[in-house]
């Protein structure tokens, strides 16, 4: 595998292609994705980290997945200035839209809950209604978030995949053991990485739990593994000599017990029959030291032959850069890594968190804002009028606090030569965090999402904050987009108003999503308009950068009702220039 070659290309029309930013006349406003999700009380109304898919075979059907705390307790049962997660409840919500994204409905099914805990009784979790994904509470599991979804074609009773046969729907998430007794464990280690899936959508939108299969772990554990930040995708283009397989990737923490989480190789499993048995790769080394760090928040797609790519962000002699591997055989074996790439990672390191934060003190962490995400233009679901070509962006700190910038890279040719990255001009005092590109199938069209941040770094709780999501599109004319409009520029709300369940900070997740047909795309991103903004926890938070710190207060008792009201928004846009 070898020392990563950095391969960057330039392209004359990049400038013009990226220079300012039109705006278009607004889609109709943006829906909320979470319908079901309350407004209070805190944190069953928290959901952050939206991921979206549609079927490529019919797509009016799409699917999004957040981390959703529906089911938690409220911070009134019990000890009323906690606000804990709840043991054994899940918090993989699921959300299906049968008209193009334009409304979305929330299934509930039954699991393990804590729904009904309100207080002032501690709680006890039962039996009970559930807003996430079902069948696992019944086996031994707990569906842990770091949602990832995907369409690909369904196996005839043959094996053979076709579209024909219909579409199944992939749902990848984190995974516990519901049980802390080692003997009624159902696997070892801290977080795996499972998968369950549907062929029926409309019976499982409708609250049916037999529509889905149970949970199937695809990760392998040791005592000491903890699985983390997945995604899936399906081979969805017909022309592909591997259509319908299925590739998960993920970083596998193996000394987590140790408090060090290294090695840390990126982890590949495949899946040739459907999702019902996976073979699992380590892809590239392991080791992680203050030089080498490996590929971490991983993306993996597939263009319309069937080569399979896995990106992600790591750093090659104390170089932090965007990683690429390739597979030309199914996921069997892989080259690489490709240096595609240099990126400085954004924030500021928070002593308080000790993660770092771009907003301000007890900011929402931005882990994972240098990461990667990528699209293809693959031609799915046929592979007619395929480009191939691969769209990148991220958020990058390199040039300084209160100065981020929304980084756009593209390979027309396979990965084998990269654009020179270029920021993509935003409005003025956008400072964007998370980021996802979506590209038509034709390779035509490019929408680009992101979360941004609207107010400079803040060194106090008290000073207002500011949070867009914003869309974004494009022309793509001989393989450069052009033309920028905006399609969405959401009101946005202020941050302060989101929590991690601690409170000591705020909270957002760690990323956003978009996916396209070749007639529109559909975006999916945080936000914070109906989040109310607490007095006495910016108190809290600011005074644990004192030397006097705070206690907690009793939030429900001394915040707004809609404290934590953390939202996922999503549009759907119809292609602006057909």
């Amino acid at each position: 595998m070898g020392r990563p070659r950095l391969v960057i290309a330039s392209v004359a029309a990049f400038a013009a292609a990226l220079c300012g930013a039109a705006v278009a006349a607004y889609a109709a406003p943006a829906t909320q994705v979470t319908v079901g999700s309350p407004p209070t009380p805190f944190s069953q109304n928290k959901q952050n980290e939206p991921a979206v898919a549609i079927d490529a075979h019919d797509p009016a059907v799409m699917v999004a997945g957040a981390n959703e705390e529906i089911d938690m307790e409220s911070c009134a049962a019990g000890a009323p200035s906690t606000c804990p997660f709840t043991d054994g409840v899940g918090v993989s919500g699921v959300y299906f839209s049968f008209d193009s994204g334009q409304s979305w409905t929330q299934p509930t099914y039954t699991g393990w809950s804590a729904r009904n805990c309100l207080g002032p009784a501690a709680c006890t979790p039962q039996v009970g209604p559930i807003g996430t994904l079902p069948r696992y509470f019944e086996a031994g599991l707990v569906s842990d978030g770091d949602p990832a979804v995907a369409f690909g074609p369904r196996p005839g009773p043959d094996g053979t995949f076709s579209w024909d046969n219909g579409s199944r729907l992939y749902y990848a998430n984190l995974t516990s053991n519901f049980s802390a007794n080692r003997r009624l464990e159902t696997f070892r280690g801290f977080e795996a990485i499972a998968v369950s899936t549907t062929d029926d959508v409309h019976a499982a939108a409708a609250g049916d739990a037999s529509a889905w299969t149970a949970p199937t772990i695809i990760s392998k554990q040791s005592s000491t593994t903890f699985s983390d930040k997945e995604q899936i995708y399906a081979d969805n283009a017909s022309s592909s000599r591997f259509f319908g397989r299925v590739y998960t990737c993920w970083a596998s923490f193996r000394s987590n017990s140790h408090g060090q989480a290294l090695p840390v190789p990126l982890t590949v499993a495949r899946s040739a029959d459907g999702g019902r048995s996976w073979i699992t790769s380590q892809v590239g080394p392991a080791t992680n030291n203050g030089i080498n760090q490996q590929p971490d928040g991983c993306v993996v797609r597939t263009d319309s032959t069937g080569n399979v790519y896995v990106f992600g962000v790591g750093a090659r002699r104390g170089t932090n850069l965007q990683l690429m591997y390739k597979s030309t055989d199914g996921g069997a074996h892989w080259t690489g890594p490709t240096a595609v790439a240099p990126v400085v990672k954004p924030g500021v390191f928070d002593p308080v968190e000790g993660r770092p934060v771009m907003d301000g003190i007890a900011g929402a962490r931005v882990d994972l804002a240098g990461g990667p995400n990528v699209d293809i233009a693959n031609g799915r679901p046929t592979g007619a009028g395929a480009t191939d070509e691969i769209f990148m962006t991220w958020s990058d700190g390199g040039a300084g606090l209160n100065h981020e910038q929304l980084m756009l890279t593209w390979s027309p040719r396979g990965g084998t030569s990269w654009v020179a990255p270029v920021p993509l001009a935003l409005t003025t005092g956008d400072r964007p965090v998370y980021t996802a590109p979506a590209v038509s199938p034709d390779g035509t069209d490019l929408y680009i999402v992101h979360n941004s941040f609207t107010t400079p770094y803040s060194g106090n709780t008290t000073d207002p904050r500011g949070l867009v999501g914003e869309v974004r599109h494009a022309n793509v004319a001989g393989g450069v987009p052009s033309g920028w409009t905006t399609l969405e520029r959401a009101p946005g709300g202020d941050p302060r108003g989101s929590s991690a369940n601690a409170l000591i900070s705020e909270f957002l997740g760690d990323y956003v999503y978009a996916a396209a047909t070749n007639d529109r795309a559909v975006a999916v991103w945080n936000d914070t308009l109906n989040a109310g903004v607490c007095t006495a926890i910016n108190t809290y938070r600011a005074s644990l950068y004192t030397t006097t710190p705070g206690a907690p207060p009793n939030v429900l008792v001394a915040c707004p009702a809609t404290f934590g009201n953390t939202d996922i928004l999503g549009g759907s846009y119809v292609d602006p220039t057909p």
